[in-house]
């Protein structure tokens, strides 16, 4: 039909034609006569009228220009889902011109290719999206109003219990013949045909194979001959969950707005040579160099890895271990990253225990889809440019913590070779009274013509000549691993090699693995956090977290330095002479008291106060960011008046360290400076602290830098995020008894409601939480108002604040005072400031 009458004089010939041509479309394809949804500028299609009143109100108040494709009065929607081609997602390209707030009936449309095997479930979601939710209402359908509800229970985590009351307590309220469920179990039936699937994998229980593939239809594992299920031969022993990510890229890529920010790194990234990202790295553009028909489409993802033990249970005292395997994507911009909305959760290892060294069998379908991302790539629908490509993806590093790097790596992170960078290089020594491997000899990293490579009393009685070790290249690795055969399963375990290369990585299947700089990243939240442990521990000499003690001072007479503070034996007793780090109670009290009084802006950090215990001088409770902002911020400010200049200085240096490497904005002209002070740091440490100090965690921060300089930003690759998103799914589990199957159950509800988001209007999406600052800069939040008057000198005092924090003053303040001091020679410098202050306002 012409559809020019619609912007034609509402007084025209042409218009009225084309009034009465609509209505009879629109009568037509009713499904009610009497109920025809209202387009006119007054009603604003939130209102059902008669046809007679249906011609009036257009003629009156005339018809939305906008609204050129009738979905709402029998039209189909442009862009219908090409059958012919199952990888073609045009279904999403609709004209988003004549969008309502709620269109929910486009969310049955978005998901109708993946429902295709199941056109029960599609003819059910399409009901449900075109049923009111009681006669005569407008505003919600069944779907809008179910996805809004459970959107704010995702959002404020609320419990299926409280969920249950409040979808009750709501159906009451409304007419009763209202279409919403009463519990959740009905809501979340009803939001799982939106979400993806998942696939339920049968395990050995000895962590040997998967039941997939050949093994399928086995009933017993063919290595250790352990039957597959429990006593009932219906239960599985054990099942790992695997959430397959190819079809989830290609619906994340349907939404406009996410498929724009996928390709930010190329198109509105800052390029002024500062590490901001990870697009601005190195092994980024290594990546672009050595697979240029990869990196030339800014389309194709680069994902992290990333996998921990948690307890589902949250109690300390049940012994299990459930490991999920999330995927972050670095192509978003750094607010978007790292958020929970774009944390992918690919698998699901069940406990109770954990997989260690094993994890290698469970990664195998996911390492599967990679290598299809990789070698062919899969069509997918871009929303945002309005056509198909081919995608494809690839892993750019995992990030850890320091165990589960050793298993996902296959390298032994414990005994004498710790440190997988210097491996067979690295400095090791065995302390006979503390029974435990250190980590000394960083005077190796220092310049051959440092002082401190000749100094022996001060470190281990020994000058040093040594050099630093080089970092192995994935190639190197790679031809050590070669020859490993890989005996997967408990009963294999006695015949692993215990140092040195134990595997050779399923990560090595994936073409470009070997290429990279750093196939695994070094986290420093638990790296910051165990240094900071052991200097606070040692400083307040806390019983059991202390390297200070009788046998770290009978180890250093054994290594023949420091003899002046051996232990002396007084009858009965024995004392330690202090030590250049020894605090008196006196300045325990004064260290304790300081963080006992601290205070802190909201969100900045826990309470510091509640952390402090003063009867025993010690911290309690501390959690891994309160370790990060004490370190940072708030050590160096403490110990400043307590502690020798000396060791002052270089754990002042040390904190710094830590601040600087974990800013948002890193300039990498000042790396090599940075490296080259914690190198010196690290050895004047060795020069005050005991040996026993310098585990495995402060060896690594050697090699922070060098990361950084090759990686990008160390915020980007630590487990800050991936530790919160494990909380949220931890209050996911309900059950106790099958904990991983809530988490997978609740998973997929949420990706549902989270896909529907873009469709519903007045809900914010679940995965970005706002800013509790948000809107409060133009005034919100400011409750009451009062006028203030204030004295001329608390005018000019804040005058005079403002001026000094203003660069262009500053020239000013320097000729003021200069000029001050010319004319009172005889007068100190406390004298001119105070007149300085005084009269500059003026």
């Amino acid at each position: 039909m012409d559809r020019k009458w619609i912007s034609a004089n509402r007084l025209s010939k042409e218009y009225e034609i084309g009034v009465k041509e609509f209505v009879e479309f629109a009568v037509k394809n009713a499904k009610d006569p009497n109920r025809v949804v209202c387009p006119c500028l007054k009603c604003c299609f939130g209102k059902r009228v008669r046809e007679d009143e249906l011609e009036g109100h257009l003629v009156c108040n005339g018809i939305d220009q906008s609204y050129t494709c009738w979905i709402r009065h029998g039209e189909k929607k442009k862009g219908n889902i090409n059958f012919e081609n199952s990888s073609t997602y045009a279904s999403t390209d609709f004209d988003t011109d004549t969008y309502e707030p709620d269109r929910v009936d486009e969310i049955a449309k978005a998901v109708e290719e993946d429902l295709r095997d199941c056109p029960k479930m599609f003819e059910s979601l399409l009901s449900d999206a075109e049923k009111e939710l009681y006669n005569g209402c407008t505003k919600f359908t069944r779907l809008s109003a179910i996805l809004k509800l459970y959107n704010l229970k995702a959002s404020n985590g609320w419990s299926d219990k409280s969920f249950t009351e409040l979808l009750t307590l709501i159906k009451d309220m409304l007419p009763d013949d209202n279409e919403l469920p009463s519990r959740t179990y009905e809501a979340k039936r009803i939001l799982c045909s939106i979400g993806m699937s998942y696939e339920r994998i049968h395990a050995c229980p000895n962590d040997c194979i998967l039941f997939r593939n050949e093994y399928e239809l086995l009933k017993a594992c063919p290595k250790c001959n352990v039957s597959r299920y429990k006593k009932k031969e219906s239960t599985p022993a054990k099942v790992v969950w695997y959430f397959p990510i190819i079809p989830r890229f290609r619906r994340m890529y349907r939404s406009e707005e996410d498929s724009k920010h996928l390709t930010w790194h190329a198109d509105e990234r800052i390029r002024d040579g500062m590490f901001r990202h990870p697009a601005d790295s190195p092994q980024w553009a290594k990546i672009d160099h050595e697979y240029p028909e990869f990196g030339i489409e800014s389309r194709n993802l680069r994902l992290a890895l990333s996998t921990d033990g948690m307890n589902p249970h949250g109690l300390q005292s049940i012994s299990h271990s459930t490991w999920p395997v999330i995927l972050v994507i670095y192509n978003l911009p750094p607010w978007l990253c790292m958020k929970r909305k774009f944390m992918m959760l690919s698998l699901l290892i069940s406990g109770p225990k954990q997989p260690g060294n094993d994890i290698d069998v469970y990664l195998t379908p996911l390492i599967e889809d990679l290598k299809i991302l990789w070698e062919t790539g899969v069509e997918v629908y871009d929303g945002y440019r309005k056509k198909c490509f081919n995608l494809r993806a690839m892993l750019f590093g995992t990030i850890n913590d320091f165990p589960a790097y050793g298993n996902l790596s296959g390298y032994s992170i414990k005994g004498q070779c710790a440190c997988p960078i210097c491996e067979e290089s690295t400095n090791w020594m065995r302390l006979k009274h503390c029974k435990k491997n250190v980590f000394l000899g960083h005077r190796r990293f220092l310049p051959y013509s440092h002082q401190y490579r000749g100094w022996r009393n001060a470190f281990n009685g020994k000058s040093e000549e040594g050099k630093a070790p080089l970092a192995p290249t994935g190639y190197q690795i790679l031809e050590k691993v070669q020859g490993l055969t890989n005996k997967f399963g408990k009963p294999f375990a006695g015949e692993l090699v215990k140092t040195g290369w134990k595997k050779k990585s399923i990560f090595f299947e994936l073409p470009y693995w070997k290429s990279l700089y750093v196939r695994h990243f070094l986290d420093v939240m638990h790296i910051e956090k165990n240094v900071f442990e052991s200097v606070i521990g040692t400083l307040l000499n806390v019983p059991g977290k202390s390297k200070d003690g009788v046998n770290a001072r009978l180890d250093l007479v054994d290594m023949g330095i420091r003899n002046e503070l051996a232990p002396v034996k007084k009858g009965n007793r024995t004392y330690l002479p202090p030590a250049a780090h020894t605090l008196s109670r006196k300045e325990k009290i004064v260290l304790c008291k300081f963080l006992h009084e601290v205070k802190v802006p909201e969100g900045y950090s826990s309470n510091i106060k509640n952390l402090v215990c003063m009867k025993d001088l010690k911290l309690k409770g501390l959690k891994t960011h309160d370790c990060h902002i004490i370190m940072e911020h708030l050590l160096p400010i403490g110990i400043r008046s307590i502690l020798p200049e000396k060791v002052r200085l270089a754990l002042t240096r040390l904190c710094f360290f830590f601040r600087e490497i974990c800013s948002k904005v890193i300039d990498p002209q000042k790396l090599p400076t940075l490296q080259r002070e914690i190198v010196v740091t690290l050895c004047e440490l060795e020069m005050y602290f005991p040996p026993s100090f310098f585990d495995i965690m402060v060896h690594l921060t050697v090699h922070l830098v060098k990361e950084t300089q090759l990686c990008g930003p160390a915020y980007m690759r630590w487990m800050y995020p991936i530790e919160r998103y494990m909380k949220i799914l931890k209050g996911y589990v309900k059950s106790r008894s099958r904990p991983e199957g809530c988490i997978a159950e609740r998973y997929i509800v949420e990706e549902a409601a989270e896909f529907c988001t873009e469709y519903l209007s007045n809900v914010e999406s679940i995965g970005l939480p706002m800013s509790r600052h948000s809107g409060r800069l133009s005034g919100e939040g400011i409750t009451g108002r009062r006028l203030l008057t204030i004295s001329r000198t608390e005018w000019e005092r804040a005058q005079l604040y403002v001026l000094h924090n203003d660069d262009e003053v500053q020239p000013y303040v320097t000729i003021h005072i200069d000029q001050l001091s010319r004319l009172n020679m005889n007068r100190n410098q406390n004298w001119i400031t105070r007149e300085h202050n005084r009269s500059f306002v003026t």
